[in-house]
């Protein structure tokens, strides 16, 4: 098992497979983008699959999520996925994405293991689209959602992070029509993950500031802890359901003593939490000859350090070097 000193066991694997992204959301990276890391320091499309492998086989990982970056721009992303799903046991597969990519590949991931799909879209009014992410590519997104459901992979959950001053007012209304489609909305507070390092504490949009705002139009009932467990949204029924309504907040109720999660980035490192200044190197082992014996003492090592928790309470906490695309979510 991958343990912490706190007791708590990862059983869901983040693997990021590209750095690089087709969008610039002024929450994550500037309009120039970024530096990409180089082809060399990626992973290989075997080199992923092994790591999950030793994952999945000798670590007890229940669940894999593939992550960006934009993971679509992953040229092997279907092969990856196809034997991801082949492993015994299966692991559930899901993927985060932008959903530009998604019209053209969902059905083709359907077809290779791909159990469901997380897409962020923020907000459902393309001029502001354009100037969270700098780019018109709205329509693409609405149709990939749609590309999605009718594959299957469902449940079809899009990931919403309100910005003041740009989409705050929109939560009443990507929840009606999250409803009305049949999408579950996972509402998300902006976290201390750009690259810019602009983020401040002070005028963001807190889960309290959500759910007032959905409650001017909803009635929400709170499902019980029992029923989230390690899930990082605390989830509501909506009118009295079935439909949910999530809210992730990161910033202002953390969740750290039920995380489950082991993270993978693009490059080879281990992650022990999205907020870690700290990283272990797995790709050196594994281009080094190590036997997977090996690279699994390495990784449970990694995990045992994991601290109590992220620290965004904390006054002094330092955001990481890394920024979210660089990371995975």
């Amino acid at each position: 098992m991958l343990i912490d000193t706190y007791g708590r066991v990862a059983k869901d694997l983040r693997v990021s497979l590209t750095d690089r992204c087709n969008l610039r959301c002024t929450y994550c990276m500037p309009e120039e983008g970024l530096r990409w890391l180089a082809k060399p320091d990626l992973l290989t499309d075997d080199e992923i699959v092994r790591l999950i492998d030793i994952a999945v086989t000798a670590l007890g990982i229940e669940e894999v999520r593939f992550t960006g970056g934009e993971p679509l721009l992953r040229p092997g992303l279907v092969g990856i996925v196809e034997r991801a799903a082949a492993l015994r046991p299966r692991p559930l597969i899901s993927l985060t994405t932008n959903g530009i990519g998604l019209k053209r590949t969902a059905s083709a991931l359907k077809a290779a293991g791909l159990d469901r799909v997380n897409v962020s879209l923020d907000t459902l009014r393309a001029d502001v689209f354009k100037t969270l992410t700098r780019r018109d590519r709205h329509k693409d997104v609405i149709e990939g959602l749609v590309a999605a459901r009718e594959a299957g992979l469902t449940p079809v959950k899009v990931n919403s992070v309100l910005m003041p001053g740009l989409n705050e007012d929109e939560a009443p209304d990507l929840l009606a029509w999250a409803v009305e489609h049949d999408y579950e909305l996972r509402l998300i507070e902006q976290m201390p993950l750009d690259a810019q390092h602009g983020w401040k504490r002070d005028g963001m949009i807190t889960a309290g500031n959500i759910l007032a705002s959905l409650r001017t139009r909803f009635a929400l009932t709170a499902e019980g802890e029992e029923i989230r467990g390690s899930a990082p949204a605390a989830r509501w029924l909506v009118d009295g359901g079935p439909h949910r309504v999530g809210v992730i907040a990161s910033v202002t109720r953390p969740f750290c003593s039920a995380c489950d999660r082991t993270r993978l980035t693009a490059d080879g490192q281990v992650r022990t939490c999205l907020f870690a200044r700290e990283e272990t190197d797995l790709r050196a082992a594994l281009r080094a000859g190590a036997p997977d014996e090996e690279v699994a003492r390495i990784w449970r090592l990694a995990m045992w350090g994991k601290k109590a928790g992220a620290g965004l309470d904390d006054p002094a906490f330092v955001q990481p070097d890394r920024p979210m695309s660089a990371i995975g979510g």
